[in-house]
């Protein structure tokens, strides 16, 4: 994915937990704020309590693996932000099914494509 899809800035991930509906999962939590106009925009956010930078940045690269092949089946303009929950182990194929069927629940993915 291109970095325009990217959530950077704090207002924004701040709007997403203050102003956003939520959506819950076992493995992550998504957080989002639908706007009038723009992009999607992904953003994700692992705390410290994961593990070292390494750890985190593993965890990053597969929920972000998990949305890409999604995002351009994302209907309306949103601003989107995942947070994983502290586990053992973690896996790209329980991040695509929570984050598919997050989507799908909240209404933000068209159900007809793929």
């Amino acid at each position: 994915v291109k970095l325009e899809h990217r959530l950077k800035r704090k207002r924004d991930f701040d709007a997403c937990f203050k102003k956003g509906k939520r959506a819950y999962r076992r493995e992550l939590a998504m957080y989002y704020v639908e706007k009038q106009r723009g992009e999607v925009k992904i953003g994700i956010t692992v705390g410290k309590k994961h593990g070292n930078a390494v750890t985190r940045n593993r965890i990053k690269r597969l929920i972000r693996a998990a949305y890409i092949p999604l995002i351009k089946n994302i209907v309306k303009p949103v601003n989107i932000v995942f947070v994983p929950k502290v586990m053992d182990e973690y896996s790209y194929s329980d991040f695509l099914k929570s984050v598919e069927s997050m989507l799908k629940k909240e209404n933000l993915i068209d159900e007809n494509i793929e």
